[in-house]
């Protein structure tokens, strides 16, 4: 069983930093991508940032403010978010594309809340 566990969310103020972790555990025999969208209340789910392969795509709502990396030997993916505004609140959850027996599938973690404020 695929296990994908969020830590790092939390309070911060605007224009502050805070770094999300994503720790993927469990039967799967590779990784085909991985990545973090989120959803504010009233919203729909929105890409953040993900990374296959040799790429890696931001939602335009982060671009040059949230860094996206990968220890994929880990089996982990980071986020490190600066710059922080208001509307950045929302819940973040991490999501991979992982390969097993029974073929593709996607995952998703439990989320973790990102609130910023002043």
């Amino acid at each position: 069983q695929v296990q994908l566990v969020e830590s790092g969310g939390g309070f911060m103020q605007p224009g502050g930093s805070l770094r999300l972790s994503c720790a993927a555990s469990g039967s799967f025999v590779g990784i085909n991508a991985m990545g973090w969208y989120r959803q504010a209340p009233g919203k729909e789910r929105e890409l953040v940032a993900s990374t296959s392969g040799g790429s890696i795509d931001y939602g335009d709502r982060v671009k040059g403010r949230f860094t996206i990396s990968r220890d994929w030997d880990k089996r982990m993916v980071y986020l490190q978010m600066n710059s922080l505004k208001p509307e950045d609140t929302a819940v973040y959850f991490c999501s991979a594309v992982l390969r097993n027996r029974q073929g593709i599938n996607r995952y998703w973690g439990q989320g973790t809340q990102v609130t910023v404020s002043s």
